[in-house]
């Protein structure tokens, strides 16, 4: 197939996801106000979209809490610097079983909410994207499941095109694809999609670049994509993606190292691919021509 870059590249900040790694670097930021200058710094390094989780401010641990989504916001929004907002929407669909003897009833760790529940922070903050993790699977640890039943993914769909917040479709794998065509089909997502490509997320999509490339081929051409890496592969995933035709997305959430033994912080990774993208021949852009270009509504929170 022949190469089809893309010229007009914009960059995704992960600031700083739901995993473990609070304690595996000191640049994760865990309450909102160092999440949102991290988000901040990012944007000052050239990212044009900030992807947000928040955590609870003391111990770190991953939260859904709505006044925690509500401060980071506010503090993003009254920066001194545009850009686009995207929140996570992916907590409240864990499940870990038991075990593979006792697999019921579940144990520490599950969080499993009704669809209103899960984009409460997102109908009350209003950003102009969240994701939507398009699929249930086996994720990393042996006994966990991210879960998203058909009909939990319509209904939080559904509610994000409602509120006028454009789903980002977070795919880890072709059938998280598949499915989400069919919500397009149904109008529950609008025709031009959004699309992230998760490779190498344990037990997805790997990473090779066959399996990206037939990610790619099952992006519809209406669509808009971006893609990442996790660890390692973050940075030829920059390139890779910009290469296929995509966006980038790097930061916290899928890499803490900037180089071998060197912990990184989100700007400095934002600089990095920022510096990938321009070596390319691309041109970075800003969150006013992400907004022109995704049909993205810049909305007041309530």
């Amino acid at each position: 197939m022949p190469l089809a870059m893309n010229r007009d590249v914009f960059i995704t900040a992960a600031i700083t996801g739901s995993g473990s790694t609070q304690d595996r670097s000191p640049h994760v930021p865990r309450s909102p106000e160092d999440i949102a200058n991290s988000a901040i710094d990012a944007a000052k390094a050239g990212a044009a979209v900030v992807h947000c989780h928040v955590r609870d401010p003391e111990t770190g641990v991953p939260s859904r809490r709505l006044d925690l989504y509500r401060e980071l916001t506010d503090r993003i929004r009254s920066a001194d610097i545009d850009v686009v907002l995207n929140l996570t929407a992916g907590m409240g669909g864990d499940i870990v079983f038991g075990g593979t003897e006792n697999p019921l009833p579940t144990v520490d760790g599950t969080d499993m909410v009704g669809a209103s529940e899960r984009v409460a922070h997102v109908a009350q903050c209003l950003p102009e994207i969240c994701t939507l993790d398009c699929g249930t699977m086996n994720f990393a640890e042996a006994d966990y499941v991210m879960t998203n039943t058909p009909g939990m993914l319509r209904a939080m769909g559904q509610m994000m095109t409602t509120l006028g917040v454009k789903p980002e479709i977070e795919a880890f794998d072709t059938g998280h694809l598949w499915f989400a065509k069919q919500l397009v089909a149904e109008g529950i997502l609008e025709p031009n999609a959004l699309v992230q490509l998760c490779m190498g997320v344990p037990w997805g999509a790997p990473d090779d670049l066959n399996t990206f490339m037939a990610m790619v081929n099952n992006v519809p051409p209406e669509w808009t994509f971006s893609a990442f890496g996790l660890g390692r592969s973050q940075m030829p995933y920059v390139a890779a993606s910009v290469l296929a035709g995509g966006n980038v997305r790097v930061g916290l959430e899928d890499n803490l190292m900037l180089d071998k033994g060197v912990l990184a912080t989100n700007a400095q990774l934002v600089e990095r691919a920022r510096g990938i993208v321009e070596n390319l021949g691309a041109k970075v852009i800003g969150p006013a021509e992400v907004r022109e270009n995704l049909g993205l509504v810049k909305q007041a929170p309530k």
